[in-house]
């Protein structure tokens, strides 16, 4: 029987594709109407409402919850990002969780096939943004701003294949710093790369490498090898594997999937392998076979000044210039770059941030091609997490959940109204402070949770305390205590908290 009926709902929709786009709306709403009728009988053997079935619980693919102890980790994360941000001078901005298709397509080369796209909802096409650069591209064209430094930090959203434990997932947090505006060569970029290199040293994550290149060198390499210029971009796309992939898989790939000649790829091959500082960039810039081209020269010229910069800046010696670093999205038209962990917790994480400079992007959106030079970098919190998470298991420690500074504790019963005089005192001078909500709760309970929760300081009264006018003030991670009178409470508990 329900086979017969699953045959039959299969058949109806296989006939309802086939003429959906001959029938008027009202048929096209009667089909839909049977078709769903149908489903609902298949989906219960004994013919009842499927409302009724078991409904499973868990999260979509690729998305996860965050309790309270993720929660305070992942606060206390973005704080420290926010807080290298705002030492930089930048200012933030917001943009909606979904943009006109047509903005995001095109701009993220073979990567716009991971795009969410949604259903029309009322007669425009949306898709849920991929990352947080174009709707920045599109913020300024739309609004005419030439010059701004700004940060982000919102949710993005990939139709890619997961892999949790790695941090790699569908919808996950992207926190942006970017820079617009015309300035001189290689500023800009050196204070992202600052920046990033300031960002990954706030936190316990080992060793790491910010990899360096230039677009324009990529491409003069490419055309120096004998790449016609229609395949610069997919050709880039298989470098950029390079970090994941053995030369010989991307070599492979190249040749059989992108039809490149093998003599070519090997030529490529002898390029993208290479690795250092500035004594590559001479060893290139002498090259006799990449000196021809100017784009090649250009994008020599830019990196040897960046690193230049990257030693007043002190950060030198996490630099790597690398020739396999292609980053595949479209957009990036110079300098681009790519922080990497270094052995431990983050072997197979991968990139944790990256970035690059991406001058055409805006143009994009103007209707005079009207172009505003821009260069950011962005940070993958989530592989940030995932790494603390794993040394927070590992280490059994526990972050603190609440911020909860004070607890006002009694230590016999019918003290609850004396509680509440107590903490709202508190509250009004802006102490973080918490009390039982039973009325006669027990005293070792009371400092058992001030105990397990980490609040430094608890108040406790009692009946001889309300007689004298005086309050126990107890030092939790001690368990040292002092009588203090009651009206200097609020001062005492200050100077206590600044120390």
């Amino acid at each position: 029987m329900i086979l017969r009926k699953l045959s039959s709902y299969l058949s109806l929709r296989c006939d309802l594709r086939r003429t959906l786009s001959s029938k008027t709306e009202p048929q096209i709403a009667e089909e839909i109407a049977k078709l769903l009728a149908l489903k609902a009988k298949v989906t219960s053997e004994d013919g009842t409402s499927s409302s009724k079935c078991k409904l499973i619980l868990k999260t979509p693919k690729g998305t996860r919850d965050y309790g309270p102890e993720h929660m305070a980790l992942r606060n206390n994360v973005l704080s420290k990002i926010v807080d290298v941000f705002k030492l930089h001078g930048a200012e933030t901005i917001d943009t909606p969780v979904f943009e006109l298709r047509d903005v995001l397509l095109g701009k993220y080369g073979e990567d716009s096939k991971l795009i969410y796209d949604l259903a029309d909802q009322g007669g425009e096409i949306l898709s849920l943004r991929y990352d947080l650069t174009v709707p920045f591209a599109r913020y300024l064209a739309m609004n005419k701003i030439s010059n701004i430094k700004r940060y982000q930090i919102a949710k993005v959203y990939r139709r890619d294949n997961p892999t949790m434990t790695k941090g790699r997932y569908r919808e996950f947090y992207q926190c942006d710093f970017d820079i617009a505006g015309r300035y001189d060569p290689m500023v800009p970029e050196a204070e992202c790369v600052r920046i990033a290199c300031e960002v990954l040293s706030r936190f316990d994550l080992g060793s790491f490498k910010l990899k360096i290149n230039h677009r324009q060198l990529l491409d003069g390499l490419f055309e120096a090898c004998g790449v016609s210029s229609d395949q610069f971009r997919t050709i880039c796309s298989s470098v950029d594997k390079l970090d994941k992939l053995p030369w010989e898989e991307v070599k492979a790939e190249m040749v059989n999937e992108k039809y490149l000649s093998p003599e070519i790829a090997d030529k490529i091959g002898v390029y993208v392998q290479q690795r250092g500082h500035k004594e590559l960039v001479d060893k290139l810039l002498a090259d006799e076979n990449l000196s021809k081209y100017q784009s090649a020269k250009d994008g020599l010229d830019g990196i040897k000044l960046l690193l230049e910069y990257c030693e007043y800046y002190n950060v030198a010696d996490k630099v790597s210039f690398d020739l396999s670093l292609a980053r595949g999205l479209d957009y990036y038209t110079g300098i681009i770059y790519e922080a990497v962990l270094c052995g431990g917790e983050a072997d197979g994480v991968g990139s944790i941030a990256g970035g690059g400079r991406y001058d055409n992007l805006v143009g994009m959106f103007d209707a005079k091609n009207k172009s505003v030079p821009c260069v950011g970098i962005s940070f993958g919190v989530e592989r940030i997490f995932s790494i603390l998470e794993a040394k927070n298991t590992a280490e059994k420690t526990k972050p603190r959940t609440t911020e909860v500074e004070v607890y006002v504790a009694s230590a016999q019963k019918n003290l609850i109204t004396e509680r509440m005089k107590i903490i709202n005192e508190l509250w009004q001078n802006d102490f973080k402070a918490e009390h039982s909500y039973k009325m006669n709760p027990k005293i070792l309970i009371q400092l058992q949770h001030c105990e397990e929760t980490s609040i430094p300081w608890a108040v406790i009264i009692g009946e001889d305390e309300l007689k004298r006018g005086v309050v126990t003030l107890r030092h939790v991670p001690s368990r040292q205590e002092e009588e203090v009178k009651r009206e200097s409470l609020v001062d005492e508990l200050k100077n206590k908290l600044r120390k």
